[in-house]
């Protein structure tokens, strides 16, 4: 079985982690570490992207060498380096890392003076004041370390959309060429399409004659069957993720799907509604003494209480069955509503691809406007554009607009928003572009009221038009810097800020809850794909999954403008 992208990814990532705490040249370690971050958050699986004879080179920081790994571990599973490194290095170091504060050169201190190996040894360190003794620490540094290991459960109970996306699709494959299946639906908080996912909850109908559960417990990517019946069996697979599937009757399929969608909030509102009436709503469908009334769908079991069918997105008992009974449900945006892109890198900076390749890419994906934002000069990792460089790209940008026909590039840029508040190029510099990205990319350790201050003073500049990945989080991986988002949002209103929702699987930032405190408050959000390849617009429908969870309609969303009135609202 072929590895899946995240296990790929954490091979790379323990990689750089090991080579790190070595001290190996930095551009190597950050070559494994970009490399991870591709593979990661790529919308489809490395093994796919093989058998389909695409050439891996393509994808953003992925070089020969790299690709040439990929496929060693697509089909074998091994990493021969890795297995080197290991073998000098123990592996356990690199779950130090994972530590808020614990670097490479401070995980490499504690290994050579007390000899700490593993998150116990720094446990036990910690406890017997061992750590303050190490030359660069002391006491408020091991009182830190203490409280974030208190938080650190070391291992992630909860898995993002996209890996979960990546770990379902090929089973849902396998699970279709069952004999006597005849539907087939991914419930749970992946069918809510929540940015993290705890397990997989498969509903199916079938024949009566069928092998599907024979069929299920065979499938090669499993560790376990934990149990095994004939409407329900239980299983682990090697990545750890648990997948219930259930074989339900027709007649209750909608209630099933109801049931087992969630989230638990949702289904226990909905059953009060129905007492009220004199039903009983559970998994096989809505009841009236021992007469089943609904249940084949999913729409009569919302009709049987009074109400329109409420999309799975919004079941988390936030307001939407008031919304439905009032009929004020919104309009959820949709993927074909997005016009244009507003977040773009090329190989000015850390993208992978020319300006002529990413137009000809959102053009083939159907945009009809392209902002290109590289980096400034500040973001130097990504080699930044300084003044001469972007003034370059601005008259590249006028020649190719020259050029093409069904696609409009704006001029724009990614400016870094330096730790006073004060943009990273000048005013006469950002005056000539058609749009501006502003954004935090340093400094994430600033008390709340310092940061929020921060981006405020940012906004305040009459070029700052979109605030990109607004709290800055990755999920799993990297905690929000503190913000006092409600105040942002509002000062956003006020300037006539947008803020973006970054389509990235590893950012989905904004979150739902922002997303919904944004429409309220009548800031226009910007769902962008952060694209640095040619294909990276994928990832544009998890941004579209995150917008509908936070009740956004097109209307809500900037980009979904055409160009002509996207440019009337950029004049601020």
């Amino acid at each position: 079985m072929a590895l899946h992208n995240s296990e790929i990814a954490d091979r790379f990532d323990r990689l750089a982690d090991l080579l790190e705490i070595e001290g190996a040249n930095p551009f190597r370690v950050r070559a494994y570490r970009n490399a991870a971050r591709t593979v990661r958050g790529y919308p489809r699986s490395m093994a796919d992207l093989l058998a389909d004879d695409v050439d891996l080179t393509e994808l953003p920081d992925i070089g020969d060498d790299l690709a040439k790994k990929i496929e060693g571990l697509v089909s074998n599973g091994e990493l021969p380096l890795l297995d080197e490194v290991e073998e000098r290095t123990p592996p356990a170091l690199s779950e130090l890392m994972k530590i808020q504060g614990l670097g490479a050169k401070r995980v490499r201190a504690l290994h050579e003076a007390i000899n700490i190996e593993t998150l116990e040894d720094l446990r036990a360190a910690v406890e017997s004041g061992q750590v303050r003794a190490v030359e660069g620490f002391g006491e408020k540094s091991e009182d830190k370390i203490r409280r974030r290991l208190k938080k650190f459960s070391g291992k992630d109970e909860r898995i993002k959309l996209s890996e979960a996306e990546q770990i379902a699709a090929p089973l849902v494959k396998y699970l279709e060429k069952a004999n006597g299946l005849k539907e087939i639906v991914v419930a749970g908080s992946f069918r809510r399409r929540k940015e993290t996912v705890g397990d997989l909850d498969i509903l199916i109908t079938a024949k009566t004659k069928n092998n599907v559960m024979e069929h299920f417990t065979s499938y090669e990517d499993i560790e376990e069957v934990a149990s095994r019946g004939e409407t329900r069996s239980t299983v682990y697979l090697r990545c750890g993720m648990q997948v219930d599937l259930r074989v339900v009757p027709q007649v209750s399929f909608g209630s099933a799907q109801h049931y087992f969608t969630g989230s638990k909030d949702h289904n226990i509102a909905v059953r009060k509604l129905g007492i009220k009436k004199g039903y009983k709503i559970n998994e096989y469908g809505v009841f009236e003494g021992d007469k089943r009334i609904a249940g084949e769908t999913e729409k009569s079991v919302y009709a049987s209480v009074d109400l329109p069918l409420i999309p799975p997105e919004l079941r988390e008992n936030r307001g939407e069955l008031e919304a439905a009974r009032e009929n004020q449900l919104p309009d959820l945006v949709r993927l074909e509503d997005l016009r244009g892109n507003l977040h773009t890198h090329t190989d000015a900076t850390d993208g992978r691809n020319s300006l002529k390749s990413m137009a000809a890419a959102a053009a083939e994906f159907g945009l009809e406007y392209l902002a290109i934002t590289d980096h400034s000069k500040h973001l130097k990792v990504a080699h930044g554009l300084d003044e001469k460089r972007l003034k370059q790209q601005l008259q590249a940008i006028d020649k190719l607009n020259d050029e093409l026909s069904g696609i409009r590039l704006l001029k724009s840029i990614e400016v870094d928003i330096l730790q006073d508040g004060k943009l990273d190029l000048a005013d006469s510099v950002l005056e000539q572009l058609d749009l501006v990205l502003c954004a935090v990319h340093h400094k994430f350790d600033l008390s709340k009221q310092k940061q929020t201050e921060r981006i405020l003073r940012a906004m305040d500049s009459p070029h700052c038009h979109i605030l990109a990945h607004p709290s800055g989080r990755l999920i799993n991986r990297r905690e929000a810097y503190d913000i006092d988002l409600e105040k942002i949002l509002e000062a956003a209103a006020a300037r006539s800020c947008a803020v973006e929702l970054n389509a990235q699987p590893d950012r989905l930032d904004l979150t739902d809850e922002g997303c919904r405190m944004a429409r309220e408050l009548g800031v226009k959000v910007s769902i962008a794909a952060d694209a640095h390849s040619a294909r990276g617009f994928d990832t544009l429908r998890f941004g579209v999954d995150q917008a509908r969870r936070g009740w956004l309609e097109a209307d809500d969303v900037l980009n979904t403008r055409p160009l002509k009135a996207l440019l009337e609202i950029l004049k601020r």
